[in-house]
Formats: C-alpha cells, sequence, structure tokens
C-alpha cells in the first residue's frame, strides 16, 4: 500500500515519499523528455483573412512531405481550389492531401461533416482517374443533418436584407444544434436504440419550429432514421478512432498537416462577427478540432493574397468598386475572383495591411505565404491599405465591427512592375518593383514571407 505524504503549506514541499512513486515519478519524467526529443512536424495551413487565400494550394504542395493531412474545422460551406497534373479541382470537404498515394486523409471531429457530399466529392475525383485516397473520418464528427440545410435556406429568406450571406449549406444550424447537444456524432449511427431514440426527440423539437415559424410541413422521424442508415452504410468503411490514430503517428515522428478552411477574419471570436462562420479558423482551434496536443504543433503557415478578395457579407474596408474592381475579379485566380462552392463573385479590393497585419496575429503565424502575385502584373502602381480612417482620426489596429463598419481605407501607392511574372523560377529573378512589393507587404505583417505563389498550379511557387 503507498505510504501517504504530507504537504507542508508553508513552503509547497512534500514530506517523504516512499521508493514506488519515486521511481514512478522518474519513469513519467524520463517519458517526457522521450517526448519532446521525437521529431515529429505538426504544421498548420491556415488562412489570414476572409477566406479563398489559396490554402489549398498550398496545402496540396507541403503535403509531399507529409504523412497525415487533416481538415480540422468547417464544412462543405467552402471550397479550395487545386490544379495539378490530374486537372483542376475545388474541394470542399476532402482534405487537400487526397492528390498523394502515400497521405493518410483525415476529417476530423471538428468539421461538419455532410456524408454525402463526402462521398460525392470522393468519386467526383477517382471519376476523373485520381486514385482512391486513403481518407479516414472520425467517430467524433458530428453530422449536418438533411434538417439543418432546410433551417439555412428558411432563415436567410427569413432574415431578407437583414441575412449573413450563408452559403445554405446548412452550417451555422450545425454548429448551432452541436454545442446545444443535440447533434449526432457519426458513433451513433451504429447504435440503433440510441439512433432512433434520439431521431424521435430531435424531430419533436425541430418540428416547432419548422411548423410555427417557417409554416413548412413537419420531420418525419422514419425518414430521418431511413436516411441515417444510409449515411451508417456509407460512411462505415472509413470510420475509426482519430485521437489514437493521430497520439501513435506523432510518436512514431510523423509529419501531420492540419488544414483549416477559411481564414481569420470569419473567425467567430476574433472575426467581423456577426458576418463570420461558425467554426474557428484559427490554428490555436486545429488541436481541437483534429485531435492533437497544442505542444505538439511546430508550425503555422498563414496564407493571405497580393490583394484581397471576400465572398459573403460583413465589413470589408479595402473593397473596389466599378470598372477599376471587375478588372482585378477578371483577372484573379485561374479562371477570375469567384467562390469555388457558391459560384458567387467575390468582392475584391488592394491589399489590406491592417487587417492582414491582425490575421497574422491571431493566427499565430511563424510565416506567410504571399498568393496570386502574378495577377496584379497588369498594373502601373499598386495601392496598399495601411491604415483606416474613422471618426476623424487614423487607426492602425484592427477593430471590433460596430467601429470597422465605420472605417475606410488610407492608401499608399507603390510602383507596379508591368509585366508578367508566371514562368519565373526563383525570387530573386522577379523584377525589382515584384521583389519591393512583396517585402513592403512582409514589413506590413511582422512576419517572414517564406514563399510566394507566381500561378495557380503547384509548381508555380518560389521560395524566399
Amino acid at each position: 500500500m503507498r505510504q501517504i505524504y504530507r504537504v507542508d503549506a508553508a513552503f509547497g514541499q512534500t514530506g517523504r515519499m516512499d521508493a514506488a512513486w519515486n521511481q514512478e515519478n522518474a519513469d513519467f519524467r524520463q517519458k517526457s523528455v522521450s517526448y519532446q526529443e521525437e521529431k515529429h512536424m505538426v504544421t498548420a495551413v491556415v488562412g489570414a483573412n476572409w477566406g479563398d487565400e489559396g490554402k489549398g494550394k498550398i496545402t496540396d504542395m507541403l503535403a509531399d512531405e507529409a504523412d497525415i493531412v487533416i481538415r480540422f474545422q468547417g464544412g462543405a460551406n467552402a471550397g479550395h481550389t487545386i490544379v495539378n497534373n490530374y486537372g483542376k479541382f475545388a474541394l470542399h470537404t476532402l482534405p487537400s492531401g487526397v492528390f498523394h498515394s502515400h497521405i493518410t486523409n483525415i476529417i476530423g471531429n471538428g468539421v461538419a461533416l455532410d456524408i454525402p457530399k463526402v462521398i460525392g466529392e470522393l468519386k467526383s475525383i477517382t471519376d476523373r482517374n485520381v486514385p482512391a485516397p486513403k481518407l479516414m473520418i472520425s467517430d467524433r464528427a458530428q453530422m449536418v443533418m438533411p434538417y439543418h440545410v432546410l433551417f439555412d435556406q428558411y432563415e436567410e429568406e427569413r432574415l431578407g436584407k437583414n441575412s449573413f450571406g450563408s452559403t445554405k449549406s446548412g452550417i451555422a444550424p450545425f454548429y448551432s444544434d452541436k454545442y446545444a447537444k443535440i447533434g449526432f456524432q457519426v458513433s451513433e449511427l451504429f447504435d440503433d436504440e440510441v439512433l432512433e431514440e434520439k431521431v424521435q426527440k430531435v424531430c419533436e423539437l425541430k418540428n416547432v419550429l419548422f411548423v410555427n415559424l417557417y409554416h413548412q410541413e413537419p420531420l418525419d422521424p422514419k425518414d430521418l432514421l431511413n436516411t441515417l442508415h444510409e449515411y451508417r452504410d456509407m460512411v462505415a468503411p472509413y470510420v475509426g478512432n482519430v485521437s489514437e490514430f493521430l497520439y501513435q503517428a506523432v510518436k512514431e515522428g510523423k509529419n501531420i498537416l492540419l488544414e483549416g478552411q477559411l481564414g481569420s477574419l470569419r473567425d467567430p471570436d476574433h472575426g467581423i462577427y456577426p458576418y463570420t462562420t461558425s467554426s474557428s479558423p484559427l490554428a490555436g482551434y486545429g488541436c481541437v478540432g483534429a485531435g492533437v496536443s497544442p505542444r505538439d504543433m511546430t508550425d503555422i503557415v498563414c496564407v493571405t493574397k497580393a490583394y484581397s478578395s471576400c465572398v459573403g457579407a460583413g465589413a470589408f474596408v479595402s473593397k473596389l468598386e466599378g470598372a477599376a474592381g471587375d478588372e482585378l475579379r477578371r483577372r484573379g485566380g485561374d479562371a477570375g475572383e469567384f467562390g469555388a462552392t457558391t459560384g458567387r463573385a467575390r468582392d475584391v479590393g488592394w491589399f489590406d495591411a491592417v487587417a492582414t497585419r491582425y490575421g497574422v496575429m491571431v493566427q499565430g503565424a511563424t510565416q506567410v505565404v504571399l498568393t496570386n502575385l502574378d495577377v496584379l502584373g497588369y498594373l502601373d502602381e499598386i495601392p496598399v491599405c495601411v491604415a483606416y480612417e474613422v471618426d476623424g482620426k487614423q487607426i492602425t489596429e484592427f477593430p471590433a465591427t460596430p467601429t470597422l463598419m465605420r472605417c475606410k481605407p488610407v492608401y499608399v501607392k507603390l510602383p507596379g512592375w508591368k509585366c508578367d511574372i508566371r514562368g519565373v523560377k526563383s525570387y530573386d529573378e522577379l523584377p525589382e518593383n515584384c521583389r519591393k512589393y512583396v517585402e513592403f507587404i512582409e514589413n506590413a505583417c511582422g512576419v517572414p514571407i517564406k514563399m510566394v505563389s507566381n500561378g495557380p498550379k503547384r509548381h508555380e511557387v518560389l521560395y524566399r
């Protein structure tokens, strides 16, 4: 029997402890030292702005050196566009490592899992001759239900001009139910008794809103249960204990990529609330949404465009209107600035140093990737938003939404380089004004820009 030992309240020291406890403690300390010495990489790829920064391409590229790629939050309400040897793809839920045969791709517990869309997306890439990827779905992930999509549509219609610009994918109702503890975990699909009882209770609750607020037909519990049985059959081959899998992967020194959706300014706490998404796109949440320890994260790669773009409602200080905006939108990306999920035209504007510096800060970025630099080659001079004007004064700190809505941009203009930089193979070969533009943005962000993208294809990246 272990000896009970006293605690000296005056000095915070323990009294005599038995030899067995001392040995256990020594073993634990040795394990801790060994853990810290293990060589592994857990890298988060996240967005600095409103989303659509080019994270998919960067994740796809970094996956060359990774063993595991994990989507850790969000759902099918946004897309990552990737251009590779197989063609051009817009991924909505699948991790961007699915084009690499050596990668284990994981959909983490923090994701809003729309099972038919995931399975359909998987088929859409294999139908285009992409080898079937290794895919694992967390048994703790929760599912987007058919009624979540309906609620999203009905609520946006009810709000009318005051709507939040939702993609109507059911994401906000999904996360609302998750935190109200009436969501459905994937694991529950495999327990018939639990599933049937829960379906009955949830339908009773949801039908109050369907009938009385939205004046729609009530949900049928039998139909919903049948749908969930279909979901179970679809997802069964991929379900696993992701937390345990990742714990062992870190111990074995595997390289892991965490892939975020959207960007800092859509975070429900630190973003332009209420014009935000419903889960956190910050690297800090990656540990929760994927299932890795915070002490395992080694690098945070924050992606931003060389100009600004935005899909969805809310303040966008450097927004560019008229013919100039149409021209930048047309030239942007591989096929213009249009949402990968919705097809909606994105708002575009000049690079916003105030918003990006803030976005990089809340992400805790260790490095920045600058994308779409090639798009700006047509300009004689390039404005950069370096401050905001509000209430008669200039500010350089990114404010909360009520103040942000009143802000106007303060620009400086940098000389353009007036040539096409696609095809350039090294950073030093870029025109001088182009390099000065990158360095100006780097100084504005306060974090080193390690990579510059000068085209949509995965090999069109320059290292600094």
